[in-house]
């Protein structure tokens, strides 16, 4: 994730929970990385790089997507998560690692670059106590609610394999399920990854992944009087078989 600092700097890392969705299997995306250098080669896990003397926190969270994984953002949007400071993060330097959340549209086509292996979407699922991410046959699984910040720190050598996400990025995103699940009624910026208009059944198929049900659970009905407020409609779905869906945007 990063190069070894023999000077005994502080290191700023900037770390980067990049969304999307697939609109084939209904699934919402985790884009993770298998790295290439530093003390986390060949292991996964959330894009990151290391901030320049010459640039913000903001231009280096969009910088990695365009050097690890090969996308130009026309279209995007960046929200700051949290800054993680735990001394015990990484182990034989001192890191803290400033993250952000992007949301992507379509589910765009990837090409690892610097620092990476391999770059791929991973669909998410959930449990009762946690998330897990898949592709093909690799699995991870964020931090169960279970474990506390400062337990999983202070066991945190126990994940150093390939089995667990790099560093602690399963405490990053387990923190990153929470701020989006505690917003659903009030701020749904997630929903930025179905494009500039959607459905509200494509809504609710975000909002289950994070409420973690069957999106044949939620009510379309008390869906819309519970949550219309969020939405502004803007017109109808053309191209379909059936009666159209109106389609809305976020206010």
């Amino acid at each position: 994730m990063s190069e070894i600092n023999s000077d005994n700097k502080l290191i700023i890392n900037v770390v980067n929970i990049i969304w999307s969705f697939n609109p084939k299997s209904k699934q919402v995306l985790v884009l993770l990385v298998k790295n290439s250098l530093g003390n986390d080669a060949d292991r996964w896990g959330l894009p990151a790089t290391i901030l320049r003397a010459d640039e913000n926190a903001e231009d280096a969270s969009l910088r990695l997507i365009r050097e690890k994984i090969g996308i130009e953002l026309p279209d995007f949007y960046t929200e700051q998560l949290a800054t993680f400071s735990n001394v015990q993060r990484i182990s034989d330097h001192r890191e803290i690692a400033l993250t952000y959340m992007t949301y992507l549209p379509s589910m765009p086509d990837l090409t690892a670059g610097y620092g990476a292996k391999d770059a791929e979407w991973f669909s998410v699922d959930y449990l009762p106590e946690q998330y897990s991410l898949s592709y093909q046959n690799v699995h991870f699984r964020t931090l169960s609610d279970k474990i506390s910040e400062s337990e999983f720190y202070n066991n945190i050598e126990e994940s150093h394999d390939s089995n667990h996400l790099a560093a602690d990025h399963a405490l990053i995103l387990r923190l990153a399920f929470h701020r989006i699940t505690n917003r659903l009624d009030y701020l749904p910026t997630i929903l930025l990854i179905l494009g500039d208009s959607f459905t509200l059944k494509q809504a609710r198929e975000v909002y289950a992944t994070f409420w973690k049900e069957p999106s044949t659970n939620i009510d379309n009905s008390n869906f819309r009087k519970t949550h219309s407020h969020l939405f502004t409609e803007i017109g109808m779905e053309h191209g379909k078989s059936g009666r159209p869906a109106k389609l809305y945007k976020l206010v």
